[in-house]
């Protein structure tokens, strides 16, 4: 059950698929280089393999323990938190101004790939930070950020992100927490909140919990809630955690998976309220909560990629390890499992999959990389733009990969999976929650065909559609015959999107039918773009074999790209009509022919 980052898999592709190397041209990244990109995910690989991926299997038999309002994690968690401060890897990829590294946000969610592959109950609490920093950066106080903001980069503090309440789940503008004025500039914050990923631990001396809350006479729904900042301990006059805040964790759930990660119950008020402030205006909490939701939805796709690495290089090292029968030209009785066709397709299936899935969260960062620093406005929006359609892309199909690929690599182990011992099971329980939470997959799919095709008048889809189609022309130009293999199945869906794209955007398109053909033409948007990526790095993987460089990597790359062209992008086209498939007909089955 150990664990290999991946790291010459991430540096090609974000060096040779995504070009994060063009960063520099916008002056952000002055330092950045190929050096320095391989020296960071080297360390942040070996802290990552080294110090958290042992902790894995028995962190998840342990589980959190609760007790008196008081979380205790797993044996080692605290020990391997203080390593993950003193490495200063909280603060990867934010503002060097801020107290960050100055790190492009692609590199920062190359390493949450990592961390979660090795330990992915212990990096959730990272995570959940790392959307607390991007809130406080973007629109945090003066004073907010003065007493914070220091130690929530450096890690040393940690943050919780708190919306879902027990009436309250996807439908955010019927929760009922409640803040009001204390007469100081202060709130005191009353009400109960469910799913609390790392709300109470012992690994900080203290938590940053920013909460969601209704303040007196808002309207209903989501225009009338605020975002509040309230911390597990109150800061005295030298902004060091004092008096204990009224804000308590009740419980923590006992789940499928994650077990080690402390999921709680937050109780705020019962002795007069939680004392918080407000983060931005009034009434703009989900504005303030979409920064740290965008930030966790493309860090949930990478760790449902992470997950599925791990679970993939763990059947990979059992099919190479187990005999069983015969294979066809092996002499060997009984044979490794590796040389079975069947294992060998899902070992294949698996391996360009989480490649597709990484490109795409990849990229997405790279985008809000643009977005951040290009110079030129018009094209800062652009960037925005292609940040923005990727996301639900990159979170489901980082997600759904996860769970697809943790499910074959138990299949691979036979009845040995199931067993918990293999630590097979593990991963394929921990995968199950990413496709839920940060927005469900089906929210994502909503807001893929209701928002983002039609964002800038559907430029940022008719965009890259335009740039596939270009990619398509590469493998065509090429004279080899694999690439031209990949570049015509690639067409094939690439037309298939456009299709089911224009059928979506008819302005006569009742909207059931649209709410309808979401999930499939999500299936297909993140099908299509991962192999485009794929067919980009075959592309890129060709130059090298010219260059003569890494040839056996090189050749291995665009294999693996034929294979998700042959086996995946070929059955897109067949997929137009589930789209097309209207609203009426899925209810047409009445309510009692359901049961």
């Amino acid at each position: 059950m150990t664990y290999t980052p991946p790291t010459r898999e991430l540096r090609f592709i974000l060096e040779d698929v995504v070009a994060m190397d063009g960063l520099k041209t916008t002056g952000a990244y002055p330092e950045l280089s190929s050096d320095l990109t391989a020296a960071i995910l080297e360390e942040g690989g070996k802290f990552c393999a080294g110090v958290l991926a042992p902790l894995n299997h028995s962190a998840d038999s342990y589980g959190a323990k609760f007790k008196d309002g008081e979380v205790t994690t797993a044996p080692g968690f605290k020990e391997a938190y203080g390593q993950f401060v003193e490495g200063g890897w909280q603060g990867l990829s934010f503002d060097e101004k801020d107290g960050g590294m100055g790190l492009p946000g692609a590199l920062g969610v190359a390493f949450q790939e990592m961390l979660q592959s090795a330990n992915m109950a212990f990096g959730l609490g990272p995570m959940l930070t790392m959307g607390a920093l991007e809130v406080l950066t973007h629109a945090g106080t003066d004073e907010q950020r003065k007493l914070y903001l220091p130690r929530l980069m450096s890690g040393e503090w940690s943050a919780s992100m708190n919306l879902t309440e027990p009436s309250a789940g996807s439908d955010v503008g019927a929760l009922r927490t409640m803040a009001k004025p204390a007469g100081d500039g202060s709130w005191l914050i009353e009400g109960q909140k469910i799913f609390i990923t790392w709300g109470e631990h012992d690994c900080a001396p203290n938590i940053v919990h920013l909460v969601l809350a209704r303040t007196p006479d808002a309207p209903a729904g989501t225009k009338g809630l605020s975002l509040f900042l309230a911390p597990k301990f109150l800061l005295d006059e030298n902004g060091e955690p004092g008096t204990r805040n009224d804000a308590r964790a009740i419980g923590v759930e006992h789940k499928l998976g994650i077990h080690a990660s402390p999921t709680c119950v937050m109780e705020y008020g019962g002795n007069g309220g939680a004392k918080g402030w407000l983060i931005g205006a009034e009434g703009q909490g989900m504005a303030m909560m979409f920064i740290m939701m965008n930030s966790a939805r493309l860090n949930v796709g990478a760790q449902g990629v992470g997950i599925a690495e791990r679970a993939y290089q763990q059947a990979l090292t059992y099919a190479r390890e187990r005999t069983q029968g015969r294979a066809v030209g092996v002499e060997d009785y009984p044979a490794a499992i590796i040389h079975h066709p069947d294992v060998r397709r899902s070992l294949m299936t698996m391996k360009a999959k989480i490649a597709a899935a990484r490109s795409i969260c990849l990229a997405c960062a790279v985008a809000a990389d643009y977005a951040v620093h290009l110079d030129d406005e018009d094209e800062r929006k652009k960037a925005k733009a292609r940040e923005e359609l990727l996301t639900p892309l990159a979170k489901t199909y980082g997600s759904e990969i996860g769970v697809e690929v943790s499910s074959l690599a138990l299949q691979v182990h036979g009845g040995m999976g199931y067993i918990e011992e293999t630590g097979a099971a593990q991963h394929f329980r921990d995968a199950r929650i990413t496709p839920i939470y940060e927005g469900t997959n089906g929210i994502q799919a909503i807001d893929l065909v209701g928002r983002k095709l039609n964002m800038m008048g559907g430029y940022p889809i008719s965009r890259l559609i335009e740039e596939m189609r270009l990619t398509v022309d590469d493998c065509a130009a090429s004279a080899k015959k694999d690439l031209h293999a990949i570049g015509a199945h690639l067409a094939n869906a690439v037309d298939t999107l456009e299709v089911a794209t224009n059928w979506l955007r008819d302005p006569q398109r009742e909207h059931a039918d649209v709410l309808s053909a979401a999930t499939p033409y999500q299936t297909i948007a993140c099908e299509t773009v991962g192999g485009y990526f794929l067919a980009i790095g075959a592309v890129a993987a060709r130059r090298l074999i010219k260059d003569g460089q890494e040839v056996a990597f090189a050749k291995d790359r665009i294999a693996l790209a034929r294979y998700y062209a042959q086996s995946i992008l070929s059955t897109i086209p067949g997929k137009l009509g589930d789209v097309q498939l209207k609203a009426d007909l899925v209810f047409k089955l009445s309510n009692d022919g359901l049961g």
